[in-house]
């Protein structure tokens, strides 16, 4: 250790390992400990973490849980879902979106608080270390950074248990076993991994699955339901205006019911490695589907298949941890411009794990029934002028028709 810690803020969620972190930061560097609990919808009971970290000496000053639902998902999750990306044309990102408001938030608890370092619990393994970390750096670039999991030798749960009894950190009954998989959950998706879930053949067993209800157990009636858009934001469900999160985890209810959002996903993390995982994103699911309806009619051809041409290196930036990045920036002011119109209504039918588009009308639609109908478009289209159109498109074709003597 080069310098000395004196203070350092923990991304802290109350469970086995960041326990165990805790206790080992206030014995490795004899350094304060700051503990931050960030509130993202995870559906879990989150006072126990304050108390918790009181038994194990944290100042309560010093204990910090923020509901940060309504900023993950105006300020995240809607951004993001404005592009529609996807990472490997198949991940919603719920995991990714998180972290750099994590990483935006300990950060500003460091500088009230006057901490010189902030720590995580994310293993060297996984994509979580480096999207922290960039964050981290981004905001605060002299920041210190402890990562716990590439320092230590507490290499298995059994050696983090022990630990834990030999400190007197609370070990839950379950947590005594062999993790079956791990999950991490916020307002957007649930994703599980490793364990029964590293063999890419095996199917998924039914009891990983906490979000959602089996397809073949969902409701045999379709459920139809509507979502406002405004400046391509949902604004409301059914006609009744909600904020983000209220909106979102109202169609995480929906698509709960109708096993909706169920993803199995073999992913190439950004250290190198494949990994195995199941997400379950209900709501998030049924509201890109939504809002690609609403696109359809409001953008423009160019703009559309430019927006599709962006949204992979957009997905990917964020799965990377570079959110805060020029590059992304750049993309965002890209997106948000096309969004302008992007206002209306969509129309979608619930039923057996999909989600499916049945109308979609807006004020701003580009859509021109007159002229593209079968029926008389009463000289709103002169078909004669498709000649020209297609010989100037194949004039290339021709000539090269030609040189090769085909």
């Amino acid at each position: 250790m080069s310098q000395p810690v004196n203070r350092v803020v923990l991304a802290y969620s109350g469970g086995l390992d960041t326990s165990v972190i805790l206790k080992w930061l206030q014995q490795t560097y004899g350094c304060e400990v700051v503990t931050f609990t960030a509130d993202l919808g995870q559906g879990e009971e989150l006072e126990p973490a304050r108390a918790k970290a009181v038994m194990m000496g944290v100042k309560p000053e010093h204990i910090f849980i923020d509901d940060l639902r309504e900023e993950f998902v105006r300020d995240y999750v809607f951004p993001m879902m404005r592009s529609n990306a996807l990472y490997e044309g198949l991940y919603l990102l719920g995991t990714s979106i998180a972290r750099p408001l994590i990483a935006k938030r300990q950060i500003e608890i460091a500088r009230m608080v006057g901490a010189d370092a902030v720590s995580h619990g994310a293993t060297g393994k996984g994509n979580d270390q480096v999207r922290f970390e960039l964050g981290y750096y981004a905001l605060a670039p002299d920041i210190r950074v402890i990562a716990p999991w590439r320092e230590w030798d507490l290499t298995s749960r059994t050696a983090l248990i022990d630990f834990a009894e030999k400190h007197q950190i609370p070990v839950p009954k379950d947590k005594r076993g062999e993790s079956p998989f791990s999950t991490d959950a916020n307002l957007l998706h649930t994703s599980s991994e490793g364990k029964v879930l590293e063999d890419p053949w095996e199917e998924v067993p039914d009891y990983v699955f906490s979000r959602t209800a089996s397809p073949e157990e969902a409701p045999d009636t379709p459920e139809t339901i509507t979502i406002d858009f405004e400046r391509g934001d949902g604004v409301a469900l059914n006609g009744e205006a909600m904020s983000p999160a209220t909106l979102l985890a109202a169609l995480n209810d929906l698509g709960r019911t109708h096993g909706i959002g169920r993803l199995d996903l073999v992913e190439n993390r950004f250290v190198g490695m494949k990994s195995r995982g199941m997400y379950e994103t209900p709501g998030g699911t049924i509201y890109h589907l939504a809002h690609r309806g609403i696109e359809q009619i409001t953008l423009d051809r160019g703009a559309a298949h430019l927006k599709d041409e962006l949204a992979p290196r957009y997905a990917e930036l964020i799965y990377n941890g570079f959110w805060f990045s020029p590059e992304r920036e750049m993309l965002q002011a890209a997106i948000d411009h096309s969004q302008a119109k992007v206002t209306g209504t969509v129309r979608l039918k619930l039923y057996k794990g999909a989600a499916h588009i049945i109308g979609r009308r807006s004020p701003n639609s580009l859509y021109s029934e007159k002229v593209v109908t079968f029926e008389d478009d009463a000289g709103a289209y002169d078909q004669r002028d498709a000649e020209g159109f297609i010989k100037l498109n194949a004039l290339r074709l021709r000539l090269l028709g030609r040189r090769d003597g085909r």
